[in-house]
């Protein structure tokens, strides 16, 4: 019975490391009458806005996962005319120091053909050590966000996009 018990933690444990390693992320778009961003895998008629990309990554950002995150980011940069690529971070509750370094590079590269990367939804701690890393600075610290929602508007604000939510819609009269 010990070694059943033994068995079960250890494969626990692998499972927790593979999660953590490749974590489930997902770019996020608009529902038409459900509130929120939404994962396009799960809602394929999510609208998309055109020129940004919302990314959401579902882990702490650290050394195991920073180059699994940086190249898909990398593929989402790749994707027709993107004009922005902001992460939806709420779900990161930790970046070490070799995560930060690989966000720094990311920044440069992405910079480098014209994207812009922003941070929303970003937990105080994260913020942190954002700050403590250099990161803010490097990334710009008007492109960290409170809400998804406002990175949206600043984006269109920024960019001219003409995009019309549902919720901005007028009513339909009958």
């Amino acid at each position: 019975m010990l070694w059943g018990v033994g068995v079960a933690i250890a494969v626990s444990l692998l499972n927790f490391i593979r999660r953590a390693w490749h974590p489930h992320d997902a770019v996020l778009g608009r529902v038409d009458n459900l509130k929120g961003y939404h994962d396009t895998e799960r809602y394929p008629d999510a609208r998309h806005i055109p020129g940004l990309v919302l990314y959401r990554f579902d882990a702490p950002l650290f050394f195991a996962n920073a180059d699994f995150f940086r190249e898909r980011v990398r593929a989402l940069a790749r994707r027709g005319e993107v004009r922005w690529i902001v992460v939806a971070a709420e779900p990161i509750t930790d970046i070490d120091v070799t995560a930060a370094d690989t966000l720094r590079a990311l920044n440069d590269e992405l910079d480098a053909v014209g994207i812009e990367l922003a941070f929303a939804e970003r937990k105080d701690p994260v913020r942190d050590r954002l700050r403590r890393y250099g990161i803010e600075t490097a990334v710009g610290a008007d492109r960290f966000f409170p809400t998804l929602g406002v990175a949206v508007s600043t984006y269109l604000e920024h960019t001219g996009i003409d995009w019309l939510d549902w919720e901005d819609r007028s009513p339909r009269r009958v």
